[in-house]
């Protein structure tokens, strides 16, 4: 059976993927040992981040080609499905909204969310949810590369994708590349794969990020 695009995609971000779920934040997350301080920093740059996905999702619905496509694109803007979870979190950790939105982007933080940005503004739908996909995708499979935690409040947070809960939005954004891809021509194509590979590029980096707790050099 011929792969699909985005299968093709998953096969040639594996490195980087496996460098990922081999990170210490990860595997300090999954047996406990993670500082309190470097999840919370976590939590404040992730919380940051996912206004500017949600803000990139926004331009593509704008640039939606038909009905059905506005229609599949808006549910992805109306169900911000990981929100109950950060503000669940950001309780327990003694953070709030507001402190975090008086925060700035760290370096890599600001250069992703640009990224995504950025590709939505200046590309159709297919290099821009591209650009999107591997942040779900890669957190979807922290269920089966990554696991639960030992940890009570890190515990929380994994269940989250353990459980499953980015299946459908993962399925969703799929359909979009793979959709995409059918009828894209050779640039269209090399777009959506630059877009992808990009991202999982600063998805390492943003755990990365994290766990070093980045912070502009002056």
């Amino acid at each position: 059976m011929k792969q699909t695009f985005t299968e093709q995609l998953q096969m040639e971000a594996k490195p980087l993927w496996d460098a990922i779920y081999g990170h210490p934040f990860l595997k300090e997350i999954k047996d406990g040992t993670l500082p309190l301080d470097t999840f919370k920093y976590y939590l404040a740059q992730d919380y940051l981040y996912l206004e500017g996905f949600a803000r990139s999702v926004a331009i593509i619905l704008a640039k939606a080609p038909d009905a059905q496509i506005l229609e599949e694109v808006s549910h992805r803007v109306m169900t911000p499905v990981e929100r109950p979870l950060h503000q669940e979190l950001l309780e327990l950790v003694g953070l709030s909204s507001e402190e975090i939105n008086s925060r700035d982007r760290s370096p890599t933080t600001t250069a992703y969310v640009n990224h995504m940005l950025t590709t939505a503004s200046m590309h159709g739908l297919g290099p821009a949810a591209a650009a999107l996909l591997p942040c779900p995708w890669t957190y979807h499979l922290m269920r089966e590369r990554v696991g639960p935690s030992e940890h009570p409040l890190y515990s929380k947070w994994t269940s989250f994708y353990v459980e499953g809960f980015l299946e459908n939005s993962v399925a969703a954004w799929r359909s979009f590349v793979d959709r995409s891809a059918q009828d894209a021509t050779a640039s269209e194509i090399a777009a959506m794969r630059y877009a992808f590979m990009t991202s999982s590029r600063y998805e390492y980096m943003f755990w990365n990020m994290a766990y070093t707790r980045e912070a502009w050099p002056v």
